[in-house]
């Protein structure tokens, strides 16, 4: 088996786009169906464990894995020919398969964005990872929230077009 093969290339590519994806989809998903839910239940004085030691792990490796599974993604894309096609949505010369998976692409930057440029710099404030004053905390709490709810929404049609790409064309 010859590993440089470009086969195996786009292969490892795709598969480590898969393991990142199901990292940062999966972190996601804990924040919006299992952690924030919870939180109100956690007595006070636990709360810290939650906003010292796990939320910052938790989300490095979030947004870590979001930088990754969009490079990854947009390797795959180029190494299998696609990359262009998928991006313009398949109008200029593509297929279905290329609106697909185009979709879910766009759908993964956008989500990609709002990780690194909204929900992020905003969790710094929360976590007091940078200086705020108290009544910046609960805007920011908020509006890192919305747009992780936003993510949530969007990985739906997200994880559809990617799968449906691979399986239905």
């Amino acid at each position: 088996m010859d590993f440089f093969d470009p086969t195996y290339i786009a292969f490892f590519s795709r598969w480590l786009h898969v393991l990142s994806g199901v990292m940062w989809i999966g972190l996601l998903w804990y924040f919006n169906f299992v952690q924030i839910p919870s939180m109100p239940n956690i007595p006070d004085d636990q709360k810290p464990a939650i906003s010292k030691v796990i939320a910052p792990k938790a989300l490095f490796w979030f947004r870590w894995a979001a930088l990754a599974t969009i490079i990854t993604g947009l390797t795959t894309a180029h190494l299998n020919g696609y990359l262009l096609n998928a991006l313009t949505l398949g109008i200029i010369e593509g297929s279905q398969k290329d609106t697909a998976i185009g979709i879910g692409m766009w759908l993964g930057i956008i989500m990609a964005y709002n990780v690194w440029m909204i929900i992020w710099p905003n969790q710094k404030i929360v976590l007091g990872i940078v200086s705020a004053n108290n009544d910046e905390k609960p805007l920011a709490a908020r509006k890192a929230m919305l747009f992780s709810r936003t993510n949530t929404a969007l990985s739906i049609p997200m994880l559809y077009a990617m799968v449906s790409a691979q399986n239905l064309y």
